[in-house]
């Protein structure tokens, strides 16, 4: 699979089906050595600019369940990992 046909799927939460974000409004942490992509990082963001800003979220490519035509099902259990952007 291509990046460019990741760009526009939305990411899935399989444990509460909530939309997540956008793959495109993401960055994607790759591994210099082989070029396999590491992880995947939403942005925190805040509602139209207004209101505190909420930390990032990483999710481990290990986490990704299914990569469908529209969507990206993710499955985080219990633990969800974040770190804040710097």
């Amino acid at each position: 699979m291509r990046l460019s046909e990741l760009g526009g799927k939305e990411i899935i939460g399989l444990d509460n089906g909530e939309k997540m974000g956008v793959i495109s409004d993401s960055d994607l942490v790759i591994q210099p050595e082989n070029g396999a992509i590491q992880s995947i990082i939403l942005p925190g963001s805040s509602f139209f600019g207004f209101g505190k800003k909420r930390e990032d979220l990483v999710i481990p490519w290990s986490s990704i369940v299914k990569i469908g035509p529209d969507m990206v099902i993710v499955s985080l259990g219990q633990e969800e990992t974040q770190a804040s952007q710097k």
